[in-house]
């Protein structure tokens, strides 16, 4: 165990402290380019008793100075439908805090963050951003914009401000030197370690609020539970794996000699089918009557 709590642990028991906050806000800050404040935490799943929920994934709430809703997703285990959860996520807090009867206007920016410990998608990087935009089926140039009207009313530059934004950070694709200041927090989300010259926004106090010897007793055994159960799960899920390609591949090479034998087999057959029908030539036998035989073709027969 480093040197530092996860960052996932920290998030369900101390980072919901608000003079903690400083390491969220400076996470946040960093991912949006622009000085986040965090003004409450909100009731979630992730909000609830620690000890009932389940090691392998935390989601956590926050609403910023500006109203905007911040939902925090970290799943440790592979979840092949994530991307669903993803979406339904986002939803379900947009439909939680629209108050009954207010206007569609008063709708809250949600912000979806989500960071995965295992091997979600296809590409390249570690860190994506996707956005919704109406584009014209006609001419892919041509981006839906609001009129100033909506502009003015709905306090927003674009339409895709309206609609929920999404972050994701694929931790374990991240395997460089860290340069920048969202690279130095996402080689902290995958080691557990901020090395002295890490300085990005929220590190410098992770540096000290998140140490392991500055907790209690009783954290430090409910921290010391929480890493095993995710050491145990890991090495279930890899145990899993390693066993399903074994069987996968003691399948792959019987069916592999089955097939083997069948086509060696069918190439027998043929082979002496071939044989006899020469024989059958031999003999003078008519090749109409030879074909009836064998059901070879007669311009294979002929040239044999």
């Amino acid at each position: 165990m480093g040197n530092y709590i996860r960052f996932d642990w920290a998030m369900k028991r101390l980072l919901r402290n608000k003079a903690d906050h400083v390491v969220l806000e400076g996470f946040l800050s960093v991912i949006f380019k622009r000085q986040i404040k965090i003004a409450k935490i909100l009731e979630s799943e992730g909000n609830q008793d620690f000890e009932e929920q389940k090691f392998n994934r935390v989601d956590f709430l926050a609403e910023d100075e500006q109203g905007e809703l911040m939902l925090f997703e970290i799943q440790n285990s592979h979840e092949l439908d994530y991307f669903h959860r993803m979406a339904y996520g986002a939803s379900k807090v947009i439909a939680d805090y629209l108050g009954k009867g207010e206007p569609y206007r008063n709708l809250k920016k949600v912000y979806s963050i989500n960071i995965v410990y295992f091997t979600l998608g296809q590409g390249k990087g570690y860190a994506y951003h996707g956005t919704v935009n109406f584009v014209n089926m006609s001419d892919d140039t041509d981006v839906l914009q609001l009129t100033d009207g909506q502009k003015k009313a709905f306090k927003v530059e674009t339409v895709s401000q309206i609609f929920p934004e999404y972050y994701l950070f694929r931790v374990n694709n991240f395997d460089q030197l860290a340069t920048s200041s969202i690279e130095e927090w996402i080689s902290f989300l995958k080691t557990g370690e901020i090395p002295d010259t890490y300085t990005a926004q929220g590190l410098p106090e992770a540096r000290e609020i998140l140490r392991v010897d500055n907790l209690n007793e009783e954290d430090r055994k409910a921290y010391n539970r929480y890493v095993e159960n995710l050491r145990f799960n890991r090495s279930v899920m890899d145990s899993s794996r390693i066993e399903g390609m074994m069987e996968g591949e003691e399948k792959g090479i019987e069916v592999g000699m089955k097939m083997g034998m069948a086509k060696g087999r069918a190439e027998g057959i043929s082979q002496g089918i071939k044989e006899t029908t020469k024989r059958m030539k031999a003999e003078g036998l008519d090749i109409h009557l030879i074909a009836k035989i064998t059901q070879l073709p007669l311009s294979e027969i002929e040239n044999l």
